[in-house]
């Protein structure tokens, strides 16, 4: 995990490299805030346009739990960086990347037990439903 992250910083230390090029070369003159602003507001508008269709797919096929689980997700990664940059900060832990992994873990593996929980009931459901049309 920790040189999937490291290849990720490679990869945005190299769009960075390359738009402040192009910021330089063209002579824009963007200050660091104004690039901010950009390049994450289009970032933003893109992942709309790849993520829209899918979680759409999802609603549609009434897929709930797993729209929930993605956005659960994501604020517990969000959550975690933001309690491991507040230990560092104020001095009060340290500061661990395999604190973020264990935590992550954590959800994804209570997750999918809840997951199998939900599928088992229904499962049961359908199961009765049966039963009783017989």
């Amino acid at each position: 995990m920790t040189s999937f992250l490291y290849w990720i910083v490679k990869i945005i230390s190299k769009a960075h490299s390359i738009i402040m090029k192009l910021n330089d070369t063209y002579e824009y003159q963007f200050t660091d805030k104004e690039l901010h602003f950009l390049v994450i507001g289009f970032l933003g508008i893109a992942l709309i346009f790849i993520i829209y269709p899918i979680f759409k797919y999802l609603a549609k096929k009434k897929h709930i739990l797993t729209l929930t689980g993605i956005y659960v997700f994501t604020l517990i990664v969000v959550i975690t960086f933001a309690i491991e940059i507040g230990q560092k900060i104020t001095n009060t832990g340290s500061m661990e990347f395999a604190d973020v992994l264990y935590g992550i873990t954590g959800f994804v593996v209570m997750y999918i037990g809840l997951s199998a929980i939900v599928v088992l009931f229904k499962l049961i459901l359908k199961f009765l439903n049966r039963k009783n049309e017989e």
